[in-house]
């Protein structure tokens, strides 16, 4: 095939997930291929997609995928496959779908009725994983899912770490093209410059949502800097119905005597203006990471970077050499190295200076490239 390829994109929402925000930056990179978007009628609101190139159509078809399909119950599961049936069946009649070389689903719920609609079709289908295959965090019926349906039918998986890639590997075809890459998070690769003068700055880039370690980083900063001016922000926005948890972190601020020290920024727009005034760039997610676009958004903007150990972002950060490790779930071992980082200025300097050198940092239009390599691999294997 030496045209440019035609790739039907699959994504069940609109709201500023990484996934959904991964796509939308690739798509917005000039990629080589002609692509195209089929969503659901819900929401309305095109989101993160609004500003796409003319170029990209942008399909509405199907039924809305509500959030909370991890934890469905039973009689949830039998609502929950009736939708993705019903999204599969507009999906596979769907002219963008018919007429496509490939179809790639980018998100869980995507792959799920995207296998369907693939079924019996001899159109290639690939999935970019963004989540470990567990039940932790996929729930029963999404777990599943992706292990007897999706995976099982996959033609190509893109995984965001090897720990990804990992947890998918024993239910992939002997076949299957395997990947992994990280996916666009919006990297610049411009030099920091000279930060503000000003207090300590630490600062955790990442949606409102329990698992996402925000009420544990705030009680590691109370046990680190229990006095002084230091300050903590968390940016992103609540959605999947997270607004109680916002409350909650600004409660337990209040109760440990920093509210006027810790800020809930909401949803950022310009992400880079905002991490040019952090010195400190937290992750501290309570189940294994399968990425986070977040850490690397800190190496490129050269942060002092503090991760948990484990899942995609230890393959990315080295403990001493770009940022520092903890072990996770655990909050005191966070205030050490908390502690640590606003008692040394020279180790934040040098950990700063190490880490937009990090092997692998690459801008969108990068991703976007190593993305149609991957692409093409899957074709010529159909082929």
């Amino acid at each position: 095939m030496t045209s440019a390829p035609r790739v039907a994109h699959l994504a069940h929402t609109t709201v500023a997930g990484g996934a959904e925000l991964g796509l939308a930056r690739m798509l917005r990179a000039d990629p080589p291929w002609t692509a195209s978007l089929l969503l659901p009628p819900e929401p309305a609101e095109d989101g993160v997609f609004a500003d796409l190139p003319g170029s990209i159509p942008i399909h509405r078809i199907g039924v809305a995928q509500p959030y909370g399909a991890s934890g469905a119950s039973s009689v949830g599961a039998v609502a929950m496959g009736a939708r993705l049936l019903a999204q599969a069946v507009a999906t596979r009649t769907h002219r963008a779908f018919r007429q496509a070389d490939l179809v790639v689903a980018n998100s869980t719920r995507a792959a799920a009725y995207g296998a369907l609609a693939a079924t019996g079709s001899r159109t290639p289908f690939l999935v970019y994983l963004h989540d470990i295959m567990d039940r932790e965090t996929l729930g029963g019926f999404g777990l599943r899912m992706m292990t007897k349906v999706v995976l099982p039918r996959a033609d190509g998986v893109i995984a965001n770490s090897q720990a990804t890639l990992a947890s998918a590997e024993p239910h992939l075809r002997r076949n299957a093209v395997r990947e992994v890459m990280a996916g666009a998070s919006g990297l610049t690769g411009r030099p920091r410059g000279t930060r503000a003068p000003g207090p300590l700055r630490v600062g955790m880039l990442a949606r409102i949502d329990p698992w996402k370690g925000q009420l544990l980083l705030l009680d590691a900063f109370a046990r680190a800097f229990p006095d002084g001016d230091e300050i903590l922000e968390f940016a992103g926005g609540a959605p999947f119905g997270h607004a109680d948890y916002a409350d909650e972190l600004r409660g337990r601020a209040e109760a440990l005597g920093l509210a006027g020290r810790v800020r809930l920024l909401g949803h950022v727009d310009d992400v880079a203006s905002l991490l040019r005034r952090w010195d400190v760039g937290v992750q501290a997610s309570m189940r294994a990471e399968p990425l986070g676009f977040n850490v690397l958004e800190y190496l490129d903007a050269g942060l002092a970077t503090v991760v948990a150990a484990e899942g995609g972002p230890a393959e990315w950060v080295h403990d001493g050499v770009n940022g520092l490790s903890f072990a996770p779930r655990d909050p005191e071992a966070l205030a050490a190295a908390l502690r640590r980082l606003g008692a040394d200025g020279a180790l934040r300097a040098r950990l700063s200076e190490a880490a937009p050198r990090t092997p692998g940092l690459a801008t969108d239009h990068a991703v976007a490239e190593s993305h149609a390599e991957a692409y093409r691999r899957v074709l010529a294997h159909r082929r």
